[in-house]
């Protein structure tokens, strides 16, 4: 039987190279990194060593680069601590954000920490520059969170326009890029951006660890606290193996960018062409085929018998995608960012997600199992 794995937004396979560094290091060190002996200050040297390299691949300072637990800490933390930090009382966001975000935001406005504002989009899900900075002209003290790229639909943020739009009128600017980290060169030095996330496991790397970069001028307190690990900004004895891996992960994932950009952003494409000509009335959703995440493909098909059933079909095939986000995986509520576009829907979306794994070969299988599942003959 066929196992093909297209839901790389969701999660992708470690690199090989990752495991084998991460497997020497368990094997040969062992300490508490907050220890004094010889033992834990090795752990603490292989950490800092990792720090280093991340930030010299972001072009920042290790003193930026704070270690979490992934993703969905990293945003927290950055928009519960511009509120009791930053003295941030207003919040600029969209609805299509990561729930990370999104349910995050909803609680600070909940706690009546903060005032909400959601940022117009266009008919293809893009952020509505001229409303951001109609939004931005408040006068209140303001973090703007957007997504650097979305993780159902692609599409990309212009993060430079956005940053420099935050920096004209003195708000923060917090990009959650977990989904771009590792896929696309992000010079941070050069992009007036105050917080920025991600997680490891994105970019071929280990679950369970991820980054929050803090610009050197903004001050805030831990957001967990218990001791005085990461320079006294997050609590709890650090996933050491996790931080190894993410390191080299994201130095794999940078040196081979180029050629990996190539042959995922060319998979998408033949998918989308295959797709095309042989299920009528198909439609892909926000920008996927323009301004867009190279590594996602999101697709809505014909309504039919099948639709209901169709992700089920499909793993029974051997196919792994999903239908959005997998943080809402068992929620029966849909996806938020596909409803934010296009309303009640009845038509069946996928989304299919690339990795420098995934083949040709891998596309033909898929596009003919959909093409029998909708007993299309070309």
């Amino acid at each position: 039987m066929h196992k093909i794995y297209l839901d790389n937004a969701a999660t992708t396979p470690m690199d090989p190279e990752v495991i084998d560094t991460m497997v020497t290091y368990m094997r040969q060190h062992h300490g508490n990194p907050s220890s004094i002996h010889a033992f834990g200050r090795e752990v603490r040297a292989g950490i800092e060593k990792a720090r280093k390299q991340v930030a010299g691949l972001l072009n920042v300072t290790p003193a930026e680069i704070f270690f979490t637990s992934g993703g969905t800490e990293a945003n927290n933390t950055a928009l519960y601590c511009s509120v009791r930090d930053l003295g941030v009382i207003h919040i600029i966001s969209s609805v299509i954000e990561h729930h990370a975000v999104t349910h995050t935001v909803e609680k600070l406005e909940q706690e009546g920490r903060v005032r909400v504002s959601w940022v117009k989009l266009d008919e293809k899900g893009h952020v509505d520059l001229a409303d951001l900075e109609r939004l931005l002209q408040s006068g209140d003290k303001t973090l703007v969170s957007l997504m650097h790229a979305n993780n159902e639909i692609g599409n990309l943020l212009p993060i430079e326009k956005v940053a420099a739009l935050c920096q004209q009128y003195g708000a923060f600017f917090h990009c959650d890029t977990v989904q771009t980290m590792g896929h696309f060169p992000l010079d941070l030095k050069s992009i007036p951006v105050h917080f920025v996330t991600c997680a490891a496991h994105k970019f071929h790397g280990p679950k369970g660890v991820g980054f929050l970069y803090i610009r050197h001028d903004v001050k805030i307190h831990p957001f967990i606290f218990g001791g005085a690990q990461e320079r006294n900004m997050r609590g709890g004895t650090e996933n050491v193996y996790g931080i190894i891996g993410l390191a080299k992960a994201l130095e794999i994932s940078c040196k081979e960018m180029e050629g990996h950009h190539k042959h995922v952003e060319g998979l998408k494409q033949y998918m989308a062409e295959k797709l095309n000509a042989s299920i009528p009335g198909i439609r892909f959703n926000g920008d996927c085929m323009g301004d867009s995440l190279y590594t996602v493909l999101n697709v809505a098909f014909p309504a039919s018998e099948h639709g209901e059933m169709l992700l089920f079909n499909l793993d029974i095939a051997g196919i792994a995608c999903s239908g959005g986000s997998a943080c809402s995986s068992g929620s029966n509520s849909g996806s938020h960012v596909l409803k934010a576009l296009y309303g009640n829907d009845a038509r069946p979306s996928v989304r299919f997600s690339f990795s420098k794994y995934t083949t040709r070969e891998e596309v033909d299988y898929t596009v003919e199992k959909l093409r029998e599942l909708y007993a299309v003959s070309v």
